[in-house]
């Protein structure tokens, strides 16, 4: 049978928050069979666990934010994302602090923390949610839409009036038969107008932003002077951000999600409208790789 996965050992780092600014302890450890994701604040007194669902999102701000027993954790999409992508199902994470650390902006450190950590199979089966009706949610021009496939496939387009954002960087598909999450979507980073900064700070927003940590765009252009890593870097990211709130279903995917303009508001939406209609998906689990479709190829090769 295909297996849950968890980390073979506990690993730790520390960072900053993207948007309050403060510094943050992080650090992730091995968590038993069905258990699931569960952020837990160390710098609480009760140290109260919030359980990584699509239930628990109560702000989706320019980030997604789980709350639960009067705890938040912040900013929690770019290692959600990289936990879907290894394949990660059961995990503790404890952090000291508000917000999960934005450290270069991408997902790439967290799948090197991981990696580094070690995956470890556990003996239980994985549970996969596996769509068989089309859910759609809208938002003015905005929508997302989860349709049946043999397969995880995602389909986004964004939509900025920028020059920068030419016909050829607006849209992407990655399918995980093909690509890899590691490579094709994790190093993928977040990104900001110089306009919007002031106006963000304002509000309490983006305090610990930097170039170091995001993709930046004055009227004209990219003002990183390392230029982007991926040619549709900014749409990429998107998809990352996507595969980060749609873990928050509890189980990784078996369908096509598409999407015009969503971000972490409209991708909840579509996360509990989908759980609300028990009749279109199904929990499903495999007997091994050859009867499962093919999703993540990062995770579906055997851990070391």
């Amino acid at each position: 049978m295909l297996r849950q996965r968890t980390l073979k050992q506990s690993i730790s780092t520390k960072g900053v928050g993207l948007h309050t600014g403060a510094r943050v302890e992080l650090a992730l450890h091995p968590a038993p069979a069905d258990s699931g994701i569960v952020f837990r604040r160390t710098d609480l007194p009760a140290a109260a666990g919030i359980p990584a669902l699509a239930g628990n999102v109560g702000d989706t701000r320019l980030s997604s934010t789980l709350m639960a027993g009067g705890a938040s954790v912040s900013t929690v999409e770019h290692l959600m994302s990289a936990l879907a992508g290894l394949g990660i199902d059961n995990l503790r994470v404890d952090i000291a602090g508000p917000e999960v650390p934005i450290m270069d902006g991408s997902a790439g450190p967290f799948v090197y923390l991981l990696q580094s950590a070690g995956i470890a199979l556990q003996d239980a089966p994985k549970k996969f949610l596996r769509i068989v009706e089309t859910v759609e949610v809208r938002d003015g021009d905005k929508w997302a839409r989860f349709s049946p496939y043999a397969g995880f496939r995602l389909d986004f387009t964004i939509d900025f009036p920028h020059p920068v954002f030419g016909s050829e960087n607006r849209h992407a598909v990655v399918d995980f038969a093909e690509h890899s999450y590691a490579k094709d979507v994790a190093r993928a980073r977040t990104f900001g107008f110089m306009q919007d900064v002031e106006a963000m700070r304002s509000m309490g927003l983006a305090l610990g932003g930097s170039l170091q940590n995001a993709v930046v765009l004055d009227e004209t252009r990219v003002l990183n002077s390392e230029g982007l890593r991926y040619d549709n870097e900014f749409v990429r990211h998107k998809v990352l951000d996507a595969i980060g709130d749609l873990y928050l279903i509890g189980h990784p995917l078996v369908g096509e999600y598409a999407a015009f303009k969503s971000g972490h508001g409209l991708n909840n939406q579509l996360a509990r409208a989908l759980l609300a209609q028990p009749r279109a998906y199904e929990i499903v689990t495999y007997a091994g790789e050859a009867e499962a479709p093919r999703t993540f190829p990062d995770w579906q090769l055997k851990p070391a």
